[in-house]
This record gives structure tokens, C-alpha cells and sequence, in this order.
């Protein structure tokens, strides 16, 4: 039998196809990126309620319209208040520097909701070109070439 390595500096061997697409399976029933996040809000009926786990400056500051506001440090406290647990739930923070949507979704899901964490947070959905709601009411800001395509709403993948 040969074992395959990526180089010379990983030893490590690539995952079976069944483990490889075990684990890809689960990264995609545990995160959501933006751009599906953002179609689905546009339906009008998502069938998950968008939570922003960021605290009062950065919601201030902006935020995807739509979301509810409740800082990770007060979801135990405040989550069967607000949000039906028969919901799903999807979290988002500031972006993939930040563990806090991370965090926020774990607090969801030890209350016993269905969570997915929207990667890459406020950060890739503003990048993107959607809508963030601020101060100044509603705003698109262009998207950039680096993380979207020209023209186009999304990435077709």
C-alpha cells in the first residue's frame, strides 16, 4: 500500500473518501456562508431566525437587516424569550478572525435549538455587497473582486 502525502512537511495522510465526506457533510449542517445566508433571507421565509452575537457598539456600527440583536454573554439568559425553539438558528459575528458566532452557537445548542454558524460573519456579508444596516439606514457598499465576483450575486459553486 502507498501513503499519500500532501509534501515533504506533512506527514499527514489525506482522509478516506467515507471520513472525507463524513466530515464535509457535517461542516455544511454546521455553517452556512453568506451568500446562501443571504438568498435565503431574500425568500422572505428563511425557516431560521439570523442572530447577531455581537455586542451594542458593533450592532450599532451595523448589522444584516433582519437580525435579532442578542450579545452571545445573554443568550442563556434571554434565548427562550426571544426565539421559538422549534426555529433553527443561524449566528454570525464580526468575521473569520472572530470565534464569537462560534461561541454563540454553542450557547444555542447546549439550550437544545438547531444552530449553524454563518462563516466569515458581518465582515464577508458586507465584502459581499449585501445590505448592512447602520446608522444611516440600509447601505450596499460594492463588492470586492476578491471575494465575489464582478456583477454577479454570487459564486455559481
Amino acid at each position: 500500500m502507498t501513503t499519500t502525502h500532501i509534501s515533504a512537511t506533512s506527514p499527514t495522510t489525506p482522509a478516506t473518501p467515507a471520513d472525507a465526506a463524513a466530515f464535509f457533510a457535517a461542516r455544511l449542517a454546521f455553517q452556512a456562508d453568506v451568500s446562501d445566508v443571504h438568498a435565503a433571507l431574500e425568500t422572505g421565509a428563511p425557516g431560521f431566525v439570523l442572530i447577531d452575537s455581537r455586542g451594542e457598539a458593533a450592532w450599532a456600527q451595523g448589522r444584516v437587516p433582519g437580525a435579532l440583536h442578542l450579545p452571545t454573554a445573554e443568550i442563556a439568559q434571554r434565548a427562550a424569550h426571544l426565539v421559538d425553539p422549534a426555529v433553527p438558528v443561524v449566528t454570525y459575528c464580526w468575521g473569520p478572525g472572530c470565534d464569537g458566532a462560534t461561541r454563540a452557537a454553542l450557547a444555542f445548542a447546549r439550550l437544545g435549538y438547531r444552530v449553524r454558524e454563518m462563516i466569515g460573519g458581518i465582515e464577508y456579508w458586507t465584502r459581499e455587497g449585501f445590505p448592512v444596516e447602520g446608522p444611516n439606514g440600509v447601505v450596499r457598499r460594492a463588492a470586492d473582486p476578491l471575494t465575489a465576483p464582478v456583477g454577479s450575486a454570487h459564486c455559481a459553486c
